[in-house]
Parts: structure tokens; C-alpha cells; sequence
């Protein structure tokens, strides 16, 4: 077996220091999931296009002529560009398989193969490599050979038929959630691997199809298709079982209560001074309110119309029901629990400058947070690195 390469220059240790990971993948679901595998202490080669690399290297917005975008996802990664029509880049490229863990594509089905590298032929000559492949549809099926994106995935995987409000025209959900979703399915499968691995002494190939993570995360909608046979349709910020769960407005701006049981439904009428809403029989079970959720939120929001919504907040807050403000992004970014737990963190790039980010929400019993973290790599930059390395 060919000498491990050294871990890439980083903070501090985590669970999947020494792993080392070959990325060929571009845009989102797939740099996604080696970020969560960087996070995590893996080493990260980016293997890209010579002259062009990632495709996401030109998404806006762009500082100093760098795509943010790319930023976000790339942070603590390497670059090196091979050209896998080249002998002489092939050449390379197997000396990197033959010492990595974990290669990561997200080509559609077939492509890899088309090079040399289908899932047979890899196995074959480097049976410890877990390769996973992330796709629009996945490596069978009937779909399997379609180009996919995230605005695809989440109108066939039916989260759009559930998001905005009735009647209204179809939405999207506001972030990535057809790419994001698989890249973290993606992360898992290529963690299980890695721990059969350590029993067997080989590798497996996981496919993770963007449409099925869509599915998988159905969860409320497809058990009351199951139970009733009713398909489920959006309800805008309610929740489909469950009452008071929803926005409501105050007298200045919205903010969200979340009474999810009988007792803390009863802790909300004791806050709003309202016993004659915890004593109305329309409102006495967790069915009654959502049977009667219209008459439910119309008293709700008749009552909060009396004060603004920080002295509601803290009202809530301190009678213990779940309660938060509707916050734009900058008012994430200025939140005093987002920062404790350092979910927002930022990058010192030569070029741009400093840019925040979002941070890791995985936190691990003594691994040391950091505020900041590795500058994303420039196209090729790790080159001679790299390749000194694969000489020695």
C-alpha cells in the first residue's frame, strides 16, 4: 500500500483526521458534503478543471473577483487541476486514488466510467476507496441519466407542493435544500463506509440521489397521505398537526409561538392573561386547535396586538413556551446565541479579505471552536505540494 500523505495544515484535530478525500466534484451538493468531511478533520484535494475549475469559482456575488459563493463552500480545501484526458494528469490522478479514502463525484450517472473510473474498475484496483457518487436521480432507475438542479429536485420530490401559502403560486424553499440535503446524506453514507471499512478492508460505493433526499425528508406530509389519503397542500407558517404553531403578528412585526402540547398551550393563555381561551372547548386538545386553528389564531393575534413584539418575546420566554422573532439574515448574524456558538465564522482571504460564513453546527466534547477558518484554495494552487508529496 502506498505511504499515507500528510494531513493538510489545519486548526484543530477532528474525528476523521488522517482520512484524505479526492473531490471531483463542482457547484453544491457535492462540495457540500466534502465540507461537512473537512469540518470533520478530512483532507480535502480538490481535483478541477485546468484553466476553469469549478463551475462555482464564477457565482456571484464576487469580492476582490472572488465568487463568496465559492468561498463558502471551498474554506480549508487544496486545488490541484488535472486534466483526466491527459496520460500524464491520469498518472497523477491514480497515484492521488491509491493513497485517498474517500473520492467524491457528482457527475451524472455514467461519466466516470466514460474515463476510466467506473465504480468496477475502481474497486478493483483500490479496494479500500469508498467513492461516493451524488446525483441528480441517482445510478439506477429510470431518471438516473437526467441533469438534475436543486429548483428540479424540490418540485419533483413534492417540497414545493408544500411550501408558500394556499392558493398562492409555487415556491421554492429559500436556500438549496435538493443539493444541501444530499450533500449531508452524502457525508453519512461516506462515514458508514468508512467505519465498514475498518471490519472489511474495503471499500463500498455510495449513491445518494438529490430527488431521493427529497423524499426523505417528507416525513409529516407522506404519514398523513399514509393515514388519511388526503394530499397534503401548503399552509404557509403553520404546521399541519399541531396548534398554536404558526407566525402571528404583534402590534410592530411577527413573531412565531410554537405551543406544541396541551401544557404549554396552557402556559400561553396564562401569558396572554387569556384563561377564557385555555377554558374554550373549541381549543381543548391538540386536534380541537388545529380543527379550529383560523378562530385559534384570530384571538392569538387579536390579544398580541397589544403590545410589540420584544415585550411579547420576553413575556413568552419567561412563562417557558417556545417562542423566537422572525429574523432576516443580518439578524442572524448579529445574534447572541448564533455567535456563542460560533455559527458564524469568517475567512482572512488574500484577495477578498475577510468574509463571513456560516460556521459547523456539529460541536464535539473537547474539539476547540474557532472563529475563523482556512482560506479556500486559489485554481491549482496546491500543485507542487501535492505533487512533491505523491514523488516522496
Amino acid at each position: 500500500m502506498p505511504p499515507r500523505m500528510s494531513q493538510a495544515k489545519r486548526g484543530a484535530r477532528g474525528p476523521l483526521d488522517g482520512v484524505l478525500v479526492v473531490d471531483l466534484t463542482r457547484v453544491l451538493a457535492g462540495p457540500y458534503c466534502t465540507l461537512v468531511l473537512c469540518e470533520l478533520g478530512a483532507r480535502v484535494i480538490k481535483v478541477e478543471r485546468p484553466g476553469i475549475g469549478d463551475e462555482a469559482r464564477e457565482v456571484g456575488p464576487h469580492i476582490g473577483g472572488k465568487s463568496a459563493y465559492f468561498m463558502s463552500l471551498n474554506r480549508g480545501k487544496e486545488s490541484i487541476a488535472l486534466d483526466l484526458a491527459s496520460a500524464a494528469d491520469r498518472a497523477i490522478f491514480a497515484k492521488l486514488l491509491a493513497r485517498a479514502d474517500v473520492l467524491v463525484e457528482n457527475y451524472r450517472p455514467g461519466v466516470l466510467a466514460k474515463h476510466g473510473y467506473g465504480w468496477p474498475e475502481l474497486h478493483r484496483r483500490f479496494p479500500r476507496l469508498v467513492l461516493a457518487s451524488i446525483s441528480g436521480f441517482g445510478q439506477t432507475g429510470p431518471y438516473a441519466h437526467r441533469p438534475a438542479f436543486d429548483m428540479v429536485v424540490q418540485a419533483m420530490g413534492g417540497v414545493m407542493s408544500l411550501t408558500g401559502h394556499p392558493g398562492g403560486p409555487p415556491t421554492r424553499v429559500g436556500t438549496s435544500i435538493g443539493d444541501i440535503t444530499a450533500g449531508l446524506f452524502g457525508a453519512i453514507g461516506i462515514c458508514a463506509a468508512l467505519h465498514e471499512r475498518d471490519a472489511t478492508g474495503l471499500g463500498r460505493h455510495v449513491d445518494v440521489a438529490m430527488l431521493d433526499a427529497q423524499v426523505a425528508i417528507l416525513e409529516n406530509a407522506i404519514a398523513r397521505y399514509a393515514a388519511t389519503g388526503e394530499v397534503p397542500g401548503p399552509l404557509g407558517a403553520r404546521h399541519p398537526s399541531i396548534a398554536p404553531f404558526a407566525a402571528f403578528g404583534t402590534r410592530d412585526r411577527p413573531i412565531v409561538l410554537a405551543a406544541g402540547h396541551d401544557s404549554q398551550f396552557a402556559k400561553l393563555c396564562a401569558a396572554l392573561e387569556a384563561p377564557e381561551l385555555a377554558a374554550d372547548p373549541r381549543f381543548a386538545t391538540v386536534a380541537l386547535r388545529v380543527r379550529h386553528v383560523e378562530a385559534l389564531g384570530a384571538e392569538i393575534e387579536r390579544r398580541l396586538a397589544t403590545r410589540c413584539a420584544a415585550e411579547w418575546l420576553a413575556c413568552f420566554e419567561a412563562a417557558g413556551v417556545p417562542c423566537g422573532p422572525l429574523n432576516d439574515v443580518a439578524a442572524v448574524l448579529a445574534d447572541p446565541q448564533v455567535r456563542a456558538r460560533h455559527m458564524i465564522v469568517s475567512v482572512d482571504d488574500p484577495v477578498a479579505g475577510k468574509l463571513e460564513m456560516p460556521g459547523f453546527p456539529i460541536k464535539l466534547d473537547g474539539a476547540a471552536e474557532s472563529e475563523t477558518r482556512p482560506a479556500p484554495p486559489e485554481l491549482d494552487a496546491d500543485r507542487a505540494k501535492i505533487l512533491a508529496e505523491l514523488e516522496g
